[in-house]
């Protein structure tokens, strides 16, 4: 019942959304179809922070929801947070399938600001789940759908479900930090805890 969400940037929105309303029309809704792909971008350009999406299609036996963006957009967002929107959600754990650019690696400096914002907003000393969280929640910091759309555990269900792939894009930031002498580690209750020197 879950549906897949899948970010694809590509060079061209315009050229992609013309070979991809020939190829798969019912992916749009029939509104949009019928505008064509000139209607598709000014839409993600003006009003969807550069990314448009097709929900609800029945890909295989999953359900997907599949947004389009320009790479020149993604890069910029990762890097300047100018929509907070995509880089936002590469602040949690995704699989990267296909990774012409080293979006990988650009996301690096999307990831310390995440972690050095995080810290700012934390108290003196928290735990590693804490840490997690707090990264978690800057994309919803903001958003009025929490108030009320949203289910209010949601950060808490997202870093209890993928805790240790939290460890894997941050633990290396941690260290680093450690190492600087801004944290110091401990142990809470078989997690580790911080102390911001």
């Amino acid at each position: 019942t879950s549906m897949v969400d899948y970010i694809l940037g590509v060079a061209d929105p315009l050229q992609w959304h013309s070979e991809n309303l020939a190829r798969n029309p019912t992916h749009y809704s029939s509104w949009m179809a019928r505008r064509g792909p000139e209607a598709v971008t000014w839409l993600a350009d003006r009003v969807g922070v550069g990314v448009y999406f097709n929900p609800f299609v029945e890909w295989g036996d999953k359900r997907i929801k599949y947004g389009v963006v320009a790479m020149k957009d993604l890069a910029t967002d990762i890097l300047t947070w100018d929509q907070f929107y995509l880089s936002g959600r590469l602040q949690k754990p995704v699989r990267v399938l296909v990774d012409n650019w080293d979006i990988r690696m650009v996301n690096t400096v999307n990831l310390k600001m995440a972690a050095a914002a995080s810290l700012l907003l934390l108290p003196k000393e928290f735990t590693e789940h804490d840490l997690y969280a707090k990264i978690c929640s800057l994309s919803y910091m903001g958003d009025i759908r929490m108030l009320f759309a949203e289910d209010k555990y949601k950060v808490k269900k997202i870093v209890d479900g993928s805790f240790q792939p939290f460890q894997l894009m941050y633990r290396p930031l941690i260290q680093d930090y450690i190492s600087e002498g801004i944290l110091k580690m401990s142990d809470y209750r078989q997690q580790k805890a911080f102390k911001q020197v």
